[in-house]
């Protein structure tokens, strides 16, 4: 599927951005030029490829490099030290005003 200047015209109507007719050829071109690796993507067969969560993970083993997702005790002088700043704090907590009742 190849991109019109029509359909450039219609995409720079949509997003409210006014294009020069050398831009909108120059946009055209990228914007096929997209469509073409998309299509180059879709063309490689993945049959019986697992999917990996992580493009390093066909490599090395990733869930070795990532920390456990844990609460460690804070540093409370650095805590004091940084709510010094804010205009209103308690029990170690940053207070805003109320914007929806």
């Amino acid at each position: 599927m190849a991109i019109t200047d029509q359909d450039v015209a219609r995409i720079a109507h949509l997003a409210r951005i006014a294009l020069s007719p050398q831009d909108a050829e120059r946009t055209r071109r990228e914007l096929n030029g997209i469509l073409g690796l998309i299509e180059q993507l879709q063309a490689v067969d993945t049959q019986g490829v697992e999917p990996m969560a992580h493009p390093l993970s066909a490599h090395q083993e990733i869930s070795l490099r990532l920390r456990e997702d844990k609460a460690e005790p804070g540093n409370e002088t650095q805590r004091s030290a940084l709510m010094a700043n804010a205009p209103a704090t308690a029990q170690g907590l940053f207070l805003v005003p109320t914007v929806i009742e």
